[in-house]
């Protein structure tokens, strides 16, 4: 089973959840993807994605995060022990956020939603500051992020399996030359 989390303002019609869903689909594999729509409360995006990754046995499940989505993805691996893929994944998300507080738009839809202040405490209570069993994850980090510096990426998931692409931006615009590692990664091959 793959859990994918989306990034902030993001959604499950982003380029990167709706290319791995639909090569799921490709294989006859779409039941074992799930990327829900994630609410901007930190605590409530996680209980969101704890209900449905406790449905399944942490042996078989890979988290899929992106950005703010690999945030949650580190910490929530974290407590499970199963495997996790980031994809220029916020590490300090708090840190970061702090100047998104306000009224947002989300990207796919344009709907308004507010980011609170108290999120980034919520942010705060959910920080790693060093993950255990690197072999669990997968890096994949551009060093041309706009939003996100990338060698912090590297050290947060030293240790780990890490493709530290040339270039590229924060949303990896090129993930499509990616995908079939990362799904790879996550135990599920193009069928012979």
């Amino acid at each position: 089973m793959i859990l994918y989390l989306h990034g902030f303002r993001s959604s499950p019609q982003s380029f990167k959840t709706s290319l791995l869903a639909e090569r799921m689909r490709a294989l006859g594999r779409d039941d074992e993807y799930c990327c829900p729509q994630l609410p901007p409360s930190p605590r409530e995006a996680i209980k969101l994605a704890m209900a449905s990754a406790e449905q399944v046995d942490p042996a078989s499940l890979t988290l899929i995060g992106s950005s703010l989505g690999g945030y949650y993805a580190t910490w929530m691996a974290e407590r499970l022990g199963c495997a996790a893929v980031l994809l220029n994944p916020a590490v300090h998300a708090a840190r970061d956020l702090a100047s998104q507080v306000g009224v947002k738009t989300q990207y796919h839809s344009n709907e308004p939603f507010e980011f609170k202040a108290s999120y980034i405490d919520e942010l705060q209570a959910l920080a790693v500051d060093r993950i255990t069993r690197p072999e669990r994850y997968f890096l994949i980090a551009a060093t041309g992020d706009e939003l996100l510096d990338w060698r912090e990426m590297v050290a947060q998931f030293a240790g780990a399996k890490q493709r530290i692409i040339q270039g590229s931006d924060h949303g990896l615009s090129d993930f499509a030359g990616y995908a079939d590692e990362v799904l790879a990664f996550c135990g599920v091959g193009a069928r012979a």
